[in-house]
Order: C-alpha cells, then structure tokens, then sequence
C-alpha cells in the first residue's frame, strides 16, 4: 500500500504490488544522467543522484557524464567530461553545459540533469534557483540595483541565463524539486515552469542492523572518536551555511563530556579549528573530513544537529534517523525537509538556527530526557521507511516515461 505524508500530500511509501510489475513490465530505456560530481563525498546533491543511478541501472541502460567519477555502479556506462582550461566555476559550467549538450544530443530516449544546464528532459534541481535568490522579495530599487550587478557580472549572468534556459517552456519537460518548500519557491523564481514542477525528494537505505551500544562503540573506536560522554554529529559540506558556527557556540554552554564529531569538507577545516578554539571547545572537536561511508558516524553519536541556514531538504536527516539516531534541524523556513516534520514528535525543531541558546536547550534535552529520546528515535525510524530509496526511484522512473518519446 501506498504510504502519503499528510502533511504534504506526497506518496513516498513502498508502492503497490501492482504499480510495481507494471513499472518492470515498461520497455527498458537509454537515458543519460548529467551531474558533473560523481562522488558519493560530493554532497546530498551528488549522493541523490549516486542513488537513483544505482536503483534504476538494473532496469535501464543508464550512461553518466561527469567530470569526476569517484563511484563505480555495475552496468552503468561512464563518460568523462573534460573540465575548462580556465579554472573558473562559471566558465566551467558553461564548458559542461556545452559539452553534455553535444554528447547527448541524439541516441537517449532521457536526459536527466542535476546541474545547472539547458540540456535535459528532466530537470532535477537540488538547490535556491539564482534567480530566487537575486530578485524574490526585494524592493523595486534593490532589485534595479541586482539588475545592475548581474549586467556587470559574468559570473551571475551565466549563471542567471543558463537557469532561465533550464527552466524554459518545453512540452515535455519535467522540473524536479527535492522537497514541497523548493518547489513553491520554484513557482515564485520561474511561475511558468509551474506545470513542469514535479516533486521527488531524496531517499535512504535502511540499515540491516539495529543500533546497539556495543556497535556505538566500535564506531567511535574505527573513526577515533571519545569512547565515552556524549557525542553529537554534524554533516556538511558548507560548514558556515550548515550551521556549525552555531553549533560550537552551544556546545561551549555543554560540560566537558560533551563532544562534536564533523563530517564534510576537509577544505574549511582550518579555519573551523580556529573558530572552535576561539570558542574554547577545540579539544571536543573532531573533524573527521568528508567520508565515502557515513554510516558509521551516526552509528558513533547520539544526537544530529543540523541548524542549517539554508538546506533545499536535508538527506543527513533522513539519515540519521534510519539510523535510529535523534534530531534536532532548523525550521522549515531554512530547511526543506522540515516542513514534512513535526516538533517533538519525529524531531526537535529549532526555529532560528543562529540562536545558540535554542540549539543548546533542544540538545540538552536529547541528552537529558530519555522518554523523549526513545520517542524521537522510534518516530523518526518510521518516518525514514517512508523514503526508502527503492520506492523513490519509481517515482523517477514515472517521469523518465513521461517524457520518453
């Protein structure tokens, strides 16, 4: 039976047996996916599209074009795109954009994209559209000046005009949001793309074994973490968009006991050290850097904090609680997956995530009220079999069809 969250109205449980031969009984299609980062260290945008790959390869002849390719999939072809002599991030996108166009022009019944290019039946979008960001909300005045710095801006004006392209009128183009919030947001950037807009939001695998002390402790030894007090998990590639300034202030207001154990991108982690000593905390710090398999970072904690500013879903949460581990996550006016969450039921919810105090007081109780830890855990066990990434992959498999010729 199908399960559909109330509160969104989305269908995300296991689909029905019948839809499910139905699906397998379809004609197996050729379809290019374009994502320039093939690397499960890359980030949730990356991992998304690692997953469905991997779901939908035994059913379709699925051929990925990127620039790095850090991920292996049995029957999946890959295809390097070279990268841009000049090392700038816009001209790079052009240069992927302009090179996945000519490759995939002809031979692909799809084309699925998650980057930021013109090419592609399917359009999956992970992040704020530029054009949300530039112009939504803002006076006349400020916009005529945003106007200004785009004409002045090489950068924003590729980037600007390569979205506009990506979400131009096309009868059978599909754009796909990751969660409800990034689509109304999406209508309010691009409202003529408003039938296009489909959502598909990220998954998880649920674990095969449950979460035990025992295992939390042969956790922490593999990653070198404290044996014992308590510990909680930060994962993020964007450390400051994340949260975690934040986060080291509220851990500063925790006993010594307390630990914070950081996943994501080695590249800031220098710079964090110094905010971490600054807060008087560098010794309950451990940065970890980014690994290929984060299952064992949350087996190692006991709590997720994710006060995220800005965040289009979240799949650390989901992940973190297939893992049976609590959560405490900004509110859904910073986080996508928020809005399908309910306050002190599947998870603590924090409204302002720059409120080191809130952040401090939702995890202290984590910590403090056992009653309400096993309630979490158990709720957000629930919710995450919800998002397995088999039934996710279905729903992406229903719009390749309906926009295959």
């Amino acid at each position: 039976m199908n399960s559909t969250n109330a509160k969104s109205g989305i269908s995300t449980g296991v689909n029905s047996q019948r839809e499910q031969v139905g699906a397998s009984s379809r004609r197996r299609l050729r379809v290019a996916v374009l994502n320039r980062m093939f690397t499960p260290t890359g980030g949730g945008a990356e991992r998304y599209s690692i997953a469905l790959v991997e779901q939908l390869a035994p059913r379709h002849d699925i051929h990925v074009f990127a620039q790095k390719i850090e991920h292996n999939i049995p029957g999946v072809t890959f295809h390097m795109v070279s990268a841009s002599p000049l090392k700038l991030r816009w001209l790079n996108q052009l240069w992927y954009a302009t090179a996945t166009w000519r490759a995939t022009r002809r031979g692909f019944d799809v084309t699925h994209s998650h980057e930021n290019v013109w090419r592609g039946e399917v359009q999956t979008v992970h992040v704020l559209p530029t054009g949300y960001k530039l112009f939504h909300s803002v006076s006349f005045g400020r916009r005529l000046l945003r106007y200004l710095k785009v004409a002045t801006s090489p950068r924003l004006m590729t980037y600007l005009l390569l979205e506009r392209a990506r979400f131009s009128r096309h009868h059978k183009r599909r754009v796909v949001a990751t969660s409800t919030v990034l689509r109304d947001q999406m209508i309010l950037a691009y409202p003529s793309a408003t039938a296009a807009l489909r959502v598909v939001t990220p998954g998880v695998t649920m674990p095969s074994e449950v979460a035990t002390p025992e295992r939390q402790l042969a956790a922490r030894k593999q990653l070198g973490l404290p044996q014992a007090g308590c510990g909680i998990l930060f994962v993020g590639n964007d450390y400051g968009k994340k949260g975690l300034n934040t986060l080291l202030k509220s851990l500063a207001k925790f006993h010594d006991n307390t630990w914070l154990a950081v996943v994501g991108n080695p590249a800031h982690i220098v710079e964090f050290q110094g905010r971490a000593k600054a807060e008087g905390v560098a010794d309950r710090v451990h940065f970890l850097g980014s690994l290929k398999d984060t299952d064992p970072a949350y087996v190692a904690v006991d709590c997720l904090a994710h006060p995220t500013l800005e965040d289009t879903f979240a799949m650390v949460v989901v992940e973190s609680m297939a893992n049976g581990v609590p959560v405490v996550v900004s509110g859904e006016k910073y986080c996508g997956i928020s809005a399908l969450l309910t306050h002190e039921t599947n998870v603590l919810l924090v409204e302002d995530p720059r409120n080191a105090d809130a952040l401090h007081a939702a995890l202290a109780r984590v910590f403090e009220d056992a009653e309400l830890r096993q309630k979490l855990c158990a709720a957000g066990l629930q919710f995450a079999a919800q998002y397995q990434w088999s039934a996710i992959a279905l729903q992406q498999e229903k719009i390749y069809f309906e926009v295959a010729p």
